[in-house]
């Protein structure tokens, strides 16, 4: 099974692709210098090894690659991740 993460700017999310079917999304707006996690989700039939965990790293490590700014976790989710990956905690705008 081939993995992939895509940064989808137009569509304001990362994308998580399995052997090419869209599989899940974190989504987030973009502003003032913010990145706002608003939702995360790995789609029912596709819940398994980690995913969600995959997606939220992969877009954590773009926005820090790219310095689109601080992250403002808004999604249970991505705010979980990074209490339990404090190597993310930079990240996070105060």
């Amino acid at each position: 099974m081939s993995t992939e993460i895509r940064h989808e700017a137009a569509e304001h999310r990362y994308a998580l692709y399995l052997d090419g079917e869209l599989s899940g999304v974190a989504d987030y707006i973009a502003a003032d210098g913010k990145v706002y996690m608003t939702h995360t989700e790995v789609f029912p039939a596709k819940r398994q090894n980690g995913l969600g965990g995959m997606l939220v790293q992969a877009a954590l490590d773009d926005i820090r690659l790219t310095g689109a700014g601080t992250v403002v976790p808004q999604c249970s989710f991505v705010g979980h991740y990074i209490r339990t990956h404090p190597d993310y905690e930079e990240l996070l705008a105060s």
